[in-house]
């Protein structure tokens, strides 16, 4: 195993040595902000300003095959930003989610935006297995709330017919209500718009009204009006290297729209810059009327090899003058920007800030934390807080589906994973495990998750103790073992790595007592470790697994805890999970 070891805090809070073209600083005002403002898995945002809502700025993102999904951040002074629900907070809201299969299907780009005191999403459930001429592939629903603070106020969705992705709602002067969305790549790549009916789902009738510049893929559109002209604005060229924003405008709301000469307005492809792959961007002003842009970005730099984080938001100034085209300036982890409102986080709600860490003890009374995740829909009785047995501990029912599921696509019958967010370059996460196997391949342990095709896993796992080269042949007693296992489609050098637990360790007749750790303390790889309960200086490191091989796709990682029989009969296994832990060592910003 190859590493290269770097100090993470010397390089946690480097300065962009890129140049920065946007308003000037104001020298009595905070003017630096610092990317990406939602680390971590939080791809295709949506933002906008509410000054009804104490001049809070509101942020959605995509979740995929996350449940809870879409979730929303909240914010007064663009610095600090705290979950304050999840829009798809319910099983019944979206119950299809089940059965989705591949690791690009699920929610697609939320559209969020607030009309009348009322907020709305629009956003797609994507069958992505479905060829592309295949209609079915698309399901788009409409969902609103009267109280963000209050996911329950999430409304079960309205499902509407339109052909197509990334829809985003648009209100007209007259009152009429538009839908904008992207069309299909080959069917007719292009953007599409309707009338639609906010209380039943109705779709009017469909213009075609731009196609973009000509690049990959044009997609997440957003209108809205200024100076008298209608300004579409739309990601193109794919989201990866390629990615950029494009924008037209009109006089007219179906068009024709006249592409800007100045096109792409925002993009950092064939740069040396650290933040790659920006895009899919929306705008929104805040108190005094400064423009804001926020988009989706990829801390990789052009390699594009090591980004297990994803696909994060990013915020930038927008410099918009009357009657022209918005100038954005450059994105970059550290930015001189229109003056910040000051610090403020008095935002109401139960979730955390994105940026606190986690100390979970799963008391009797107590609930799995907001921003915490299950891989699709989860199978509620696998997961019990505070079960009688055993107060101060999170139970989980082995499933039958390890992580990697059927075929590392589908696991329509349901895993039993529960993870949080990487949202640091650098972090430490630990919990403790109880747990007492009975059978060969009866498993639990952590992971660090992307997707079912992509996932490093630290388990404990009962096996024959002839696994290891050094037993007996002829030994068929059960062990067990620590297993270090890397799933991966990138062809990166990851052999399976078993490690019995040490003799000194296993107490005749009771659970096996452990905390197990993950930590980065550098870009390129994750350090797996295990110790006993209460004698943390015996922590012995497993392992490491390369960033790599969880850098790819849509989504980014998670980190948590699983359980699974591997095959086995589903059900009576059972593991405890105790003292969750999560603490930020330090970003990378250049």
């Amino acid at each position: 195993m190859h590493s290269i070891w770097l100090l993470p805090m010397i390089f946690s809070f480097l300065p962009s040595a890129l140049g920065v073209i946007g308003p000037p600083a104001n020298s009595s005002t905070n003017s630096t902000l610092l990317n990406p403002i939602l680390p971590g898995f939080h791809p295709d945002p949506s933002c906008v300003f509410v000054s009804e809502w104490n001049n809070t700025f509101f942020c959605a993102s995509s979740s995929f095959e996350a449940f809870p999904g879409v979730p929303i951040h909240a914010s007064r002074d663009l610095q600090n930003w705290k979950l304050v629900g999840n829009a798809l907070n319910r099983p019944e809201q979206i119950p299809d989610l089940a059965i989705t299969n591949k690791s690009t299907s699920g929610i697609w780009a939320p559209a969020l935006r607030f009309h009348n005191g009322t907020f709305y999403i629009t956003t797609t459930l994507v069958f992505d297995d479905q060829p592309q001429t295949n209609l079915s592939r698309w399901y788009n629903i409409l969902l609103s709330s009267n109280n963000p603070y209050n996911e329950s106020s999430w409304t079960d969705p309205i499902h509407f017919d339109f052909v197509g992705y990334d829809t985003s709602l648009f209100w007209d002067s007259d009152g009429s209500v538009y839908v904008t969305g992207s069309h299909p790549y080959n069917l007719q790549p292009g953007i599409n718009q309707a009338p639609i009916s906010l209380t039943t789902g109705a779709v009017g009738s469909i213009t075609n009204v731009w196609n973009g510049t000509g690049g990959l893929a044009p997609e997440g559109p957003h209108v809205y009006f200024k100076d008298d002209w209608y300004y579409l604005m739309i990601a193109e060229g794919g989201t990866g290297l390629n990615h950029e924003e494009d924008i037209a405008r009109s006089r007219n709301i179906n068009g024709p729209y006249e592409s800007n000469p100045a096109n792409p307005i925002v993009t950092n492809a064939n740069t040396s810059a650290y933040f790659q792959t920006v895009g899919h961007a929306d705008l929104f002003q805040d108190a005094n009327g400064n423009w804001w842009g926020c988009a989706l970005s990829t801390r990789s730099g052009p390699e594009y090899i090591v980004y297990p984080m994803g696909r994060e938001t990013v915020l930038t100034s927008v410099t918009w003058a009357s009657g022209k085209f918005p100038v954005f300036t450059n994105v970059s982890g550290t930015e001189t920007s229109w003056p910040l409102p000051p610090s403020d986080l008095s935002i109401p709600g139960s979730g955390p800030f994105i940026n606190a860490p986690d100390a979970y003890t799963f008391p009797p009374g107590s609930t799995i934390p907001a921003h915490f995740a299950f891989w699709r829909l989860p199978i509620s009785q696998n997961y019990v807080v505070s079960p009688s047995e055993r107060p101060n501990s999170l139970r989980l029912t082995a499933s039958t589906l390890n992580l990697t599921g059927y075929d590392g696509n589908y696991a329509a019958t349901g895993q039993t994973f529960l993870g949080r967010r990487q949202v640091d370059s650098f972090f430490t996460y630990s919990v403790t495990l109880s747990f007492a196997p009975t059978a060969a391949e009866h498993e639990a342990g952590v992971s660090v998750f992307l997707v079912q095709s992509h996932h490093i896993d630290l388990g404990v796992v009962l096996l024959p103790s002839s696994s290891t080269s050094t037993s007996s042949a002829n030994d068929t007693a059960l062990t067990p073992y620590f297993r270090l296992r890397t799933t991966t489609s990138i062809p990166v050098p990851a052999p399976i790595q078993l490690t019995p637990v040490p003799a000194a360790w296993i107490q005749p007749n009771a659970p096996l007592e452990l905390r197990l750790q993950i930590q980065a303390c550098n870009l390129t790889h994750y350090a797996f470790g295990a110790a006993p309960v209460g004698a943390a200086h015996e922590m012995l490191t497993l392992g490491y697994g390369e960033a790599a091989a969880v850098s790819y796709g849509f989504t980014g990682t998670l980190v948590g805890v699983y359980a699974t029989t591997n095959g086995g009969e589903e059900g009576g296994v059972e593991a405890y999970v105790g003292d969750w832990r999560y603490e930020g060592m330090g970003q990378v910003r250049d």
